[in-house]
Formats: structure tokens, sequence, C-alpha cells
């Protein structure tokens, strides 16, 4: 073989191997997937939380001045889900043998008050409906001294329409309630005060508001009462 035979059989080679080369190197290499752990947010959630624990982690602070406070501040009246009112779907958990009609409203049922433990006969009407009101049970002025002031609009409206925030109750206890918190005012029915309190507690949790020194100790001495007492999962 002479030597031009010979180099063109060499160049031929390392041609060759430098395109399979080339190749190799563009083509993705399989590597095994990565093993992840799901995440699970567990910020919000409230199961299996006690409610002293809950209690400890919000900040304790001073009432803030109601300077600017009005109704407006969380919205003109109820919100609607799916055509209903917010008041008239929080009237259909809370009530017995309820009975809507075709706009959604409830007509007629029956509340187990939870303030009072009173049983009262609820029937849609001007003079009547009012025997039975939505509480909310973090009252709307006293999250705005703890923290809704510095909140916008969309946050303060969400708020007033929380199912969590809102229970259906004896109208006179509620408007003796006002503006009230654990320290001035806690329910008649004394069965009922470790998950009242529970749920205040869940609510400014979610909320991020505060407690002052007054209602924080409010709070603790009912929950020393009622060891084992849980936030509620709604």
């Amino acid at each position: 073989m002479d030597k031009y035979k010979r180099r063109r059989i060499i160049a031929v080679i390392m041609s060759t191997i430098a395109f399979l080369i080339a190749i190799f190197m563009n083509t993705p290499q399989y590597s095994p997937p990565v093993k992840t752990e799901r995440l699970i947010n567990t910020e919000d959630s409230t199961q299996s939380i006690l409610a002293i624990d809950a209690l400890r982690d919000i900040e304790i602070k001073g009432r803030a001045p109601k300077t600017g406070y009005e109704r407006s501040q969380f919205g003109d009246g109820w919100i609607k889900k799916q055509g209903c009112d917010m008041r008239d779907i929080i009237l259909n958990r809370d009530l017995d043998d309820v009975i809507a009609n075709d706009k959604c409203q409830v007509a007629s049922g029956t509340l187990k008050d939870p303030y009072t433990n009173k049983v009262i006969a609820f029937k849609r009407g001007d003079s009547s409906s009012s025997l039975i009101q939505i509480d909310h049970v973090v009252a709307l002025s006293d999250a705005w001294q703890k923290g809704a002031q510095f909140w916008l609009l969309d946050k303060r409206i969400e708020f007033a329409n929380d199912p969590l925030e809102l229970i259906a109750v004896e109208g006179q206890a509620n408007q003796q309630k006002g503006d009230g918190d654990a320290a001035t005012w806690l329910p008649p029915n004394k069965s009922f005060r470790c998950q009242y309190v529970s749920r205040q507690i869940a609510v400014k949790r979610k909320y991020g508001l505060w407690v002052t020194q007054a209602e924080y100790e409010a709070m603790v001495n009912i929950l020393s009462k009622c060891e084992g007492q849980l936030l509620p999962t709604e």
C-alpha cells in the first residue's frame, strides 16, 4: 500500500471517529428522575392544633384607635356565592329542618342557639328574621383595631364573609355582644365558651390579627377549663 492510500485510509478513520464522538456528545443522556417529596402547606391548617398552642403564636399588642372604622370598610352587606348570599349559606349550615325557596333563601328552620342554649324557631319575614342574626365571631370593629385597618378592602370583605368567622345566633345575644372581645363579653351559655374562644383564636390566627393582654388572659382562663380543646377545622 503506497503512502498516499495509507494517509487516505487514516483520514477516513479519523473523520469517522470524530463524527461518532460528535453524535455521542450531542445525544441527551439518560439520568434517573430526581426523587422529590410532596410538599404539603400546613400553614393555614387547623386540624389537630390545640387552641392554647395557637393562642401562644398570636401577637399581643395594645388596641389601636377606632379612627376611620365604618361597617362599609368590610364591604356593603353579604357577598353571594353561586347565587346564594352568605347569610342564607350560614343559616342553612347552622339551622335544623331548613326549608329554602327557589331563590336560595332560607324560609324557615330551627336554631339551637350556641350563645344562650335556647331553641329558636326561625321564619323569614320583616319582623321575624332579626330573631336570628349572623354574628362575626371576631367583631369587625375589634378586627379593625387589631390589624384589619392595614388591609386592602378585598381582604376585609373576604374576612367579613368567611364561614369560619360567621355563626347564626340569637339576635338579642348578638346585640349584647356588640364589639366585645373575649375580655369584655362571653356567651351566657358557659358550655359553649371553649368553642367560642377557640373559634376566635382560629380566625385571628388565620388572618394575622393580634390580641390584647386582657383578651389573652381571658382566653387562657377559658381554655384552662377545657384541656385539649382543638381549633375548629372549618
